[in-house]
């Protein structure tokens, strides 16, 4: 992506919506943690993606209305996580107030035309043509955070990744993750080891519980 670009690889793409996803998180004591459960928490979120976000030149003013707005698109894009990893479980975290998938689609869409885009070319000497997405006229910052963020989702669901989503079912663990790789079961080493040694303990006392 170059400045005032709208343009982001798959890879880009699967990142950040994977980025937005999973900033609902176990919070390593049992519970869930929000990282974006006020807007001093949004902030720092997207100066740490200033660049993917389309906002690196302009200044960013997190208010409630841009914290709303990040957070409801984030319920659509959970949402429509739940729906990719059937038939297996969605993340535990949201799974009793998944939006409807209709409402979560339209959400998505709405945000991504919140920024029009128009084709440009360009074409530098000893180098292959070259056609990116720029935003038409000159956007809100907050518009092209929102907008950024929903073609980042909708690029990654209409992608080969969507097809490896899973929700990781460690003990405890709310995040999404794509699988790598075919033996990967877990988001992250740790979640495996979580879940190992629950499988133990459970071993132990069913034996326990079935003994004589």
């Amino acid at each position: 992506m170059v400045v005032g670009d709208v343009t982001i690889s798959r890879m880009t793409a699967a990142q950040l919506a994977l980025d937005l996803a999973v900033t609902i998180r176990h919070d390593g004591h049992g519970g869930v943690a929000d990282d974006l459960a006020d807007p001093e928490g949004l902030a720092v979120w997207v100066h740490e993606r200033a660049a993917l976000l389309d906002c690196g030149g302009q200044p960013v003013t997190v208010d409630e209305a841009l914290h709303t707005a990040v957070r409801e698109l984030r319920a659509a894009v959970r949402s429509l996580f739940a729906r990719a990893v059937r038939p297996g479980p969605p993340s535990s975290a949201d799974a009793h107030r998944l939006l409807p998938e209709a409402e979560a689609i339209h959400r998505l869409n709405a945000a991504a035309a919140l920024v029009p885009t128009v084709p440009r070319l360009s074409w530098e000497p000893d180098a292959r043509p070259t056609l990116r997405l720029w935003p038409a006229g000159s956007p809100p910052a907050a518009d092209r955070i929102i907008a950024a963020l929903a073609r980042a989702a909708l690029t990654f669901l209409d992608g080969p990744d969507r097809a490896k989503l899973r929700a990781c079912p460690a003990p405890r663990c709310v995040r999404y993750f794509v699988k790598d790789h075919a033996r990967q079961e877990w988001c992250a080493p740790s979640c495996g080891n979580r879940a190992r040694v629950a499988r133990h303990h459970e071993r132990r006392r069913k034996g326990r519980d079935g003994a004589p």
